[in-house]
């Protein structure tokens, strides 16, 4: 008995809505997956620095920040505390100032802890506003979890104290322990208070006294100091000139000597292109690799091969003959063997660029570790064009 033609055109049916479907699904898929996988063919290399504002790359010569330092007692710690003679001498010196004498033999907690206090004093910072603080144990404190630091100055290089500290100490780790064990994770006698410091004298910031200010680059460069320059004379007239590489000074213009703070905000918007030197940055011990995209390489040939030796201990048994006295005994037998992938020459042509160093490098099948030879090989050839850095 034939099916009615229904059946069929149903079946078809479904099969072109199925079709439809996962053609809709894939291309809405498709721009997704094109976004995650990126292909060094697609990537733009002949634009090796993009152009960036003034203030990301500059800082304006008097606004500078101070280190602050101090030493400081935590409390509140669940028996995870000092056991050294400084916290109970601190201790007491503590009361003391409260009217309260006690004999510092007499002191033995384990809740308190002598911590050392370090923060940076941010320029343009006012009287009454707070900065971050760090903690850090000075004694033989297991952890600082659930602590609670005392009120404690800061003080600079020049001895004044420029803010007061206080506060629940937060720690990014933490560390327990029973009659047989002991689990730690991360570093619990490491903290930070954040605005756990509160400024008491600010330090006086001149960026623009005497009709003239000096923009200092993080990264010195001769190049990247002269477009700054010309940067500025195109908007302002001359007014601005590199001292050096690390350096450039700015007369302010006429309308500006009462006001350089609107000078610089209009300045640090001025976009330019900056320019560092060609350089290679290596890390032996994480196996990780950065590249400039100035850098060249003369012309070498390249081959990398991987020698494998294998070290494979088989001992055997050997049996006595049938009531001949003798003893079961085990004997050593090693095998060595050696296997040497072998790889053949590939040619870089002079004035590579690190796209095609990376092609090349892909290629021969290298890890990020071999990489990092094959880089102090070419660099010890003397075809490497740029800085080779070791971190």
């Amino acid at each position: 008995m034939k099916a009615p033609c229904i059946a069929k055109f149903d079946i078809s049916g479904l099969k072109i809505f199925l079709l439809k479907s996962f053609l809709i699904f894939f291309c809405a898929l498709w721009p997704v997956a094109a976004m995650g996988a990126v292909n060094l063919r697609d990537m733009d290399f002949g634009r090796v620095h993009p152009q960036v504002r003034i203030k990301d790359v500059v800082e304006v010569e008097g606004a500078r920040p101070n280190q602050l330092s101090g030493i400081g007692i935590v409390t509140g710690l669940a028996g995870t505390g000092d056991k050294s003679p400084m916290a109970g001498q601190m201790m007491k010196n503590m009361l003391q100032q409260y009217g309260v004498t006690v004999d510092e033999r007499s002191i033995r907690s384990k809740n308190v802890a002598v911590v050392s206090l370090t923060a940076d004093l941010p320029p343009y910072v006012r009287p009454g506003q707070t900065i971050d603080l760090n903690v850090s144990t000075l004694g033989d404190a297991k952890s600082l979890q659930g602590g609670m630091l005392l009120q404690s100055p800061l003080k600079a290089a020049d001895g004044n104290i420029y803010a007061v500290a206080q506060g629940p100490i937060l720690v990014g780790g933490y560390t327990a322990s029973g009659s047989a064990a002991t689990t730690t994770k991360n570093v619990p006698t490491t903290g930070r208070i954040p605005n756990g410091a509160i400024v008491e004298r600010d330090v006086p910031t001149d960026y623009g006294g005497g009709e003239q200010m000096g923009l200092l680059l993080r990264t010195p460069d001769f190049t990247t100091a002269q477009r700054i320059a010309d940067t500025i004379n195109s908007v302002f007239g001359a007014v601005a000139f590199p001292v050096d590489a690390g350096r450039v000074v700015v007369d302010l213009p006429g309308q500006y000597v009462g006001a350089p703070t609107a000078f610089v905000a209009k300045m640090e918007k001025l976009e330019i292109q900056p320019d560092v030197s060609a350089r290679v940055a290596v890390n032996e011990r994480t196996g990780t690799v950065v590249m400039g995209g100035d850098v060249k390489i003369s012309s070498v040939a390249v081959a990398h091969g991987n020698l494998t030796v294998s070290v494979a201990e088989d001992p055997t048994v050997v049996q006595p003959d049938p009531l001949s006295g003798g003893r079961t005994a085990t004997e050593n037998r090693t095998d060595v063997t050696t296997d040497e992938d072998g790889t053949s020459f590939i040619a870089m042509p002079s004035t590579t660029t690190v796209r095609d160093l990376v092609r090349v490098i892909n290629a021969i099948g290298a890890t990020p570790r071999d990489v990092i030879e094959i880089l102090q090989a070419i660099n010890e050839a003397g075809a490497l064009h740029g800085q080779l850095i070791n971190m």
